[in-house]
């Protein structure tokens, strides 16, 4: 058999789960356990069956990465493997430790005895993925838990931890010592005692007022799922089996998972999950590569950013020396952490002993001599590279051999900044995005001489941290900060062509994105693109890069932290105003730049706005900055607000149709005013298109 063990100890026979990492109910796991019962039931010293996950748990659930696939509906299927642990004439015990969700909990479910183990995880997390459960889990749930916390269970997609359902009837018995011998132990008395087989789709499940809650269920659910279909459907599945026979019952929820399965949005979501487990894999690093134990860090810079990066790591239990120049600028970073950390503490997430716990972990410091002793240290300074070139050059001074050094740098060249030390394949980018303490991404940037190893242990640690990593090459803004600039200029175009940034905003939050460009700028500070601008001014003397947000920084407009920007603020209130001083300033740099204004439409703005991206992030993926598409798409929905439902960029582009996406693009370029330059569709995605690809399955050279 193959994924799984089978052995018989005292008549009891043992089917054990052997699918790392975390026994997905791939085909050739079905095909096992399918073929152990049949083995045990035809087995007269048998007298029961004791189903047990090995390694992190019970199962983790489906494979993901068969939907789709001709194995997804292969035989036997989940509901079938189910059905035949139901009606297995030898009682069949399931004992669950670690993971026990989605499809794992479901089979559990079939089986006539769970029993449990401390720190078991539950969950049905389908809807997470747009979808529901599939194989009888929101009819069987609510039957055993009841409709309210199956429901809850169901449509949230959380896991609950064992303990909280010990006293239920999800289990039969709760195991404190060794699970197998318990479990053992539970199926001995079910044999001894003759035990009838209890079918957990047998049982009743009844709910008084029934329609009153179910109908404010879905509007209360509804409310809050937006535009994901999944947990209205997840509501609909659960009405059907208080309402519905067992067998009806079934049925409804394979009808709905069928139309899940088939949204946009499910199929964004999937794409997410999958692009996540993608990009821990670094093409050229092989995964066994040694990686450098972090035992304490350092911070250089007690700014918004360094305290972020900071708690950071402190969350994840590392010492911090945290290092400033000054001692009221380090003052100030202390007090902001400690004030988030009380915010913390009054939303009920930490407590005060945990709060404590995380202050004693930082040192403060003035003295670039306290970290000599540190395994990585991250510089978070001015953006500036003279500033970097100081922080460095000190740096290597001081800081041990085969410590780590890194860049919180959104854009300069790290290849520039390792040149800096003496140990350049010790130089790595870890771009924080803000606030670093609880924005997921982090964008590891690997210059030329940046050392695998060095490169592994980023990985690591941004995993301890909670965060998701993308890797990514060096260039003017990485991925994301490149992409962006891309973006901006073509949200700066449309106000250009007659467009208002409050119009441009609306249409693009329409689309789904967290916020408009222009808020955006506002929230972040116009001053830091009107920096960049002038930088790269300095560059690249034959390039125009004026903005008409240039002549709002002149006149101190810098955002919100001036109370004005694109949009005027009121005292205390982050709430966007549209000030007719901005309209006014517009139309003057129209009128200086020879523009006449235009209407401008929505459908235009989002299209010119997301294209841009896509043709930047194809570029990115040619210039070998970014390893795949979906990479790019991680960024930009954990960086830059892009809509989940969507997937990212590439993934829309995808959903689209690169040979639409390209015909608009090239549209565009033959506009007048246009540059053809920027605008006409990067040399990857006119191929792509042609050959009728896509970036998701793209995999080869993208030169």
């Amino acid at each position: 058999m193959n994924k799984l063990k089978f052995e018989v100890l005292d008549g009891i026979a043992v089917i054990t789960l052997d699918n790392p990492p975390v026994n997905s109910l791939g085909l050739e796991l079905r095909e096992s356990i399918v073929s152990a019962l049949a083995r045990a039931n035809a087995d007269d010293g048998v007298g029961a069956m004791v189903l047990i996950g090995s390694g992190t748990g019970f199962s983790g659930g489906a494979d993901i990465r068969e939907f789709g696939t001709p194995k997804a509906v292969a035989y036997p299927n989940l509901r079938t493997v189910i059905g035949e642990v139901e009606d297995s004439a030898k009682p069949v015990i399931a004992a669950i430790g670690g993971v026990c969700m989605g499809g794992g909990l479901e089979l559990a479910l079939g089986c006539h005895f769970r029993v449990a183990a401390a720190g078991a995880r539950i969950a049905l997390p389908e809807v997470k993925l747009g979808i529901l459960p599939g194989a009888g889990g929101t009819q069987r749930l609510p039957r055993l838990l009841g409709v309210e916390a199956a429901l809850n269970i169901i449509v949230s997609g959380a896991t609950v931890a064992s303990e909280k359902l010990r006293d239920t009837p999800l289990f039969d018995a709760f195991i404190d010592g060794d699970l197998l011998q318990g479990a053992l132990g539970f199926a001995r008395r079910v044999v001894a005692e003759k035990l009838p087989l209890r079918r957990v789709r047998d049982l009743n499940v009844t709910l008084p007022n029934a329609d009153a809650y179910f109908q404010f269920a879905r509007n209360s659910i509804k409310a809050v799922a937006g535009p994901y279909p999944a947990p209205v459907a997840c509501v609909e599945a659960v009405v059907a089996a208080v309402e519905k026979p067992f067998e009806a019952g079934l049925k409804c929820e394979r009808e709905l998972f069928a139309i899940l399965m088939m949204s946009p949005e499910s199929a964004a979501l999937r794409h997410i999950f999958q692009a996540e487990r993608a990009a821990t894999h670094i093409l050229d690093v092989p995964t066994d590569t040694p990686v450098r134990p972090i035992r304490k860090a350092g911070v250089i810079g007690a700014g918004t950013m360094g305290g972020g990066i900071a708690m950071s790591l402190i969350n994840a239990g590392l010492p911090v020396v945290l290092l400033e120049t000054q001692q009221d600028a380090l003052d100030r970073g202390l007090a902001n952490i400690r004030r988030n950390y009380q915010g913390a503490l009054r939303k009920g997430t930490l407590n005060e002993a945990s709060l404590e716990q995380r202050l004693a972990l930082l040192a403060p410091t003035l003295d670039y001599a306290s970290l000599g002793d540190v395994d990585l240290v991250i510089e978070a300074v001015f953006e500036n590279m003279d500033v970097k070139r100081q922080v460095f050059e000190a740096l290597d001074a001081v800081i041990k051999p085969g410590a780590i050094l890194a860049s919180n740098t959104s854009a300069l060249n790290l290849d520039a900044i390792a040149a800096f030390t003496r140990r350049p394949q010790d130089v790595i980018g870890l771009h924080f995005f803000s606030p670093a303490n609880v924005m997921r991404l982090l964008e590891i940037v690997r210059g030329a001489n940046t050392a695998k190893d060095v490169l592994a242990t980023a990985m690591r640690l941004s995993k301890t941290m909670g965060k998701v990593a993308v890797v990514s090459g060096v260039c003017d803004g990485f991925i994301g900060n490149r992409m962006l600039a891309r973006y901006g200029a073509a949200a700066h175009d449309l106000i250009m062509a007659g467009a208002l940034p409050q119009q441009v905003d609306a249409a693009l939050q329409e689309f789904g994105m967290a916020m408009g460009p222009f808020r955006v700028g506002d929230l972040a500070g116009l001053d830091i693109g009107w920096a960049g601008r002038k930088r790269r001014a300095a560059e690249f003397p034959a390039r125009d890069f004026s903005n008409a947000a240039d002549v709002l920084c002149e006149a101190g407009r810098f955002g919100q932290k001036t109370g004005a920007g694109w949009y005027r603020y009121e005292p205390g209130s982050r709430t966007p105003i549209p000030d007719p001083k901005v309209e006014a300033v517009i139309e003057e740099y129209r009128r200086k730049k020879g523009i006449t204004p235009r209407k401008v439409e929505s459908k235009e703005i989002v299209e010119r706005c997301m294209y841009a991206l896509v043709n930047e992030g194809a570029r990115i993926i040619e210039d070998g900055i970014a390893q795949r598409s979906s990479d790019i798409d991680l960024v930009y929905l954990n960086g830059y607000g892009f809509p989940a439902y969507r997937g990212g960029p590439m993934f829309f582009a995808d959903q689209t149709g690169l040979h639409e996406v390209a015909r608009a693009l090239a549209r565009i370029a033959a506009q007048p005013g246009s540059d053809p330059s920027v605008w006409a569709p990067a040399p990857l995605l006119t191929r792509l298109a042609d050959q009728g690809q896509t970036f998701s399955a793209f995999k080869g050279s993208a030169k």
